[in-house]
């Protein structure tokens, strides 16, 4: 039975996507990169509310729902226009499941996005419609009868195709040349597409049309969303089989995005965490110089940002790394799933004739060995290398700015949920229902998951951006800049600017946004070297979430390349309120600056500790039947919510 899937799938990912120097003065300087923020274009000004110093805009651009392979398995049958109806404040069917499949809860956001991505994969939306269309021309085979007999199965029997390097169709349902697979992706296609389109209102509510390449090599996360500018996209996503590599992904994507009818795109790296040091640089490229410049150039124009924390996790950083100087940060630990020394024990799963076959595994998380990508990061285990973190992967980036005159590594961030239950937004700690399967109900959420889900999720995030106006161009122009943020739940707006002669009043003024923007550089923007020895300024300003808590910090997050060549981070505080602030401003100059070292700079706003999602489930659950994770310091009782703004870049003289 199945034979091509007769080889055991120990620790597969099938189960993990349930939730699914010194300068060389030899080295090339001034290489012309057009970056994605020249790809911009200009917003139309058409809504009432355009405001040229930008608004904060909320959304969500990583969004599952049943037309994704793996989120099949949750039953409850939502749909991309669930997805949109309930990012917009309406109500869904939800979780829990009865013994019918059928969907008996129900759900609805505290308060409306503004804008959304639904991020279904994009591989397999031909195969599942073979299989699951009565009539179709590989409906009666033996592989689509199995994959008919438990979704799970199911899942897991596609899943096997992408946890490798080398990903093919399946020739008993696509055929020899995969063509019949990409003929049956077409309807889903534009079905997701006719969606976007019919819920995009500019200046009320954006949508992009987007899909997920999810790329799993050894069941390491190597994961990007696509978002399209506008409706003028591809005839079919690129997949990971069409493109298993982030080179190829962009090389393809630029083939079949017509750029003369208006297509354009970029992509968002996610759950790094997971990766196993596979969102590395120059993965399957040769160690040459121009390689490395012509990775760095696409890299640069089509994937400006990335994902710094969802439901599978924290990403910004990880405490104890050997390759990069810094003080333990223990906010770093905050819904984090790995931490480096822990004994990690994850689930394993084996696809035999005989069925699943489930069974447990453990190893200590330690650092990648050089040159060597590790394996199980979607289990939460395997290796862990600087580029898994965002703030020791930016370091990276530094370091090979030096060498080859580019950096690829230069990345803003966002926050998103990365539901699969079509419940984009969904974030109340107080009030969360689970996003994947396994976690419809309150003693499912407080068992360990398939994954980093159960304990040891959380509800996710959320994507900022700071565009002119609610429109798909203003926003995506706001991601190719990399003026955009990213929040653990609470819609925080932060912001930051960097100058050479910010006033010290700044914080005090009516126009201080707009003395910002004339006079500095916003998140997401390189600062240009001065012309005389000054230190730099940053105007490091956040205010809470309406509906939230009041903040209590501010830390801005600075990394820099020493005279040595050495990698080091350190976690500044900026400003502070022991009752809490409706707001905090602060004007802060490095004085430790040395124009030598190249560097980076980011902020953080915190809010107080408050209690986490799985104490108001223990509390709803009888005390009789409350598992040991109610009683124990296994998890902490409280988190702390936070925003984190893109970096500032600053390249050494």
């Amino acid at each position: 039975m199945y034979k091509s899937l007769h080889l055991p799938l120990v620790a597969t990912l099938s189960a993990a996507l349930l939730i699914s120097a010194c300068s060389d003065p030899e080295a090339p300087t001034n290489i012309a990169v057009q970056s994605a923020s020249e790809n911009t274009v200009v917003s139309s000004g058409s809504c009432d509310q355009y405001d040229e110093n930008g608004t904060a805009l909320f959304g969500d651009l990583h969004v599952h729902t049943s037309y994704s392979f793996d989120a099949a398995a949750i039953s409850t049958g939502a749909t991309p226009e669930d997805a949109h109806n309930y990012a917009r404040g309406g109500e869904i069917p939800f979780f829990p499941v009865n013994a019918e499949g059928e969907a008996t809860g129900r759900i609805k956001i505290d308060r409306p996005l503004d804008f959304l991505a639904v991020t279904d994969h994009g591989e397999f939306l031909g195969e599942r419609a073979l299989c699951s269309t009565q009539g179709s021309p590989v409906y009666n085979t033996e592989f689509c009868v199995g994959y008919r007999s438990d979704q799970r199965l199911g899942m897991m029997m596609l899943g096997t195709v992408i946890t490798t390097e080398t990903p093919a169709r399946i020739p008993e349902i696509c055929g020899a040349d995969g063509s019949l697979c990409r003929d049956f992706a077409q309807s889903p296609w534009e079905t997701i597409q006719a969606t976007s389109n019919a819920n995009n209102e500019p200046c009320e509510f954006t949508s992009f049309v987007a899909y997920e390449y999810t790329g799993t090599p050894g069941t390491s996360n190597y994961h990007r969303n696509v978002i399209f500018r506008n409706d003028n996209v591809p005839a079919l996503p690129v997949s990971y089989i069409d493109a298993p590599i982030d080179s190829k992904l962009w090389t393809e994507l630029d083939a079949v995005c017509d750029a003369e009818a208006g297509c354009d795109y970029l992509t968002i790296p996610h759950n790094s965490n997971l990766a196993n040091g596979r969102m590395a640089p120059y993965m399957q490229l040769e160690d040459t110089d121009a390689a490395k410049v012509a990775y760095a150039q696409s890299r640069l124009k089509r994937e400006p940002i990335m994902e710094i924390f969802q439901h599978k996790g924290n990403s910004e950083c990880i405490n104890g790394l050997s390759t990069v100087f810094a003080a333990p940060d223990e906010l770093c630990n905050v819904e984090a799933v790995r931490r480096m020394g822990e004994n990690k024990t994850y689930a394993t799963r084996d696809m035999s004739a005989e069925g699943l076959v489930v069974g447990q595994a453990s190893e200590v998380t330690a650092e990648c060995e050089e040159g060597v990508n590790g394996s199980n990061g979607m289990l939460g285990a395997g290796c862990v290398h600087a580029t898994d973190f965002q703030r020791s992967g930016l370091l990276v980036g530094l370091k090979e700015e030096q060498q080859i005159g580019l950096n690829p590594v230069k990345l803003g961030v966002i926050a998103a949920t990365d539901t699969h239950s079509a419940n984009p937004g969904g974030l109340v700690e107080s009030n969360w229902d689970g996003a994947v399967t396994g976690e419809s109900t309150a003693l499912e959420r407080l068992q360990p998951g398939l994954l980093t889900s159960g304990i040891d999720g959380n509800p996710g995030g959320l994507a900022g951006v700071w565009a002119k106006e609610n429109t798909r161009d203003s926003i995506f122009d706001a991601m190719l800049r990399k003026e955009v943020f990213g929040t653990s739940g609470p819609r925080i707006r932060p912001r930051l600017f960097a100058g050479w002669g910010l006033d010290a009043g700044l914080c005090e003024a009516n126009d201080m946004i707009a003395q910002a923007y004339a006079n500095g550089v916003p998140m997401g923007a390189d600062l240009s070297a001065s012309d005389q020895s000054a230190k730099p300024s940053f105007l490091a300003y956040a205010a809470k979430d309406p509906d939230g808590k009041k903040l209590e910090a501010l830390h801005l997050i600075k990394g820099w390349i020493d005279a040595e060549g050495n990698m080091n981070s350190e976690v500044i505080p900026v400003a502070s309120a022991e009752a809490g602030a409706d707001s905090l401003c602060q004007l802060y100059t490095d004085s430790s600056f040395d124009p030598s070292q190249s560097a980076y700079y980011y902020l953080r706003a915190v809010e107080p500790e408050t209690a986490r999602w799985h104490t108001y489930d223990c509390a709803a659950v009888a005390e009789a039947d409350r598992p040991e994770v109610c009683s124990n310091d296994a998890y902490p009782q409280t988190v702390r919510e936070m925003a984190w703004t893109s970096p500032i870049w600053y390249q050494g003289q």
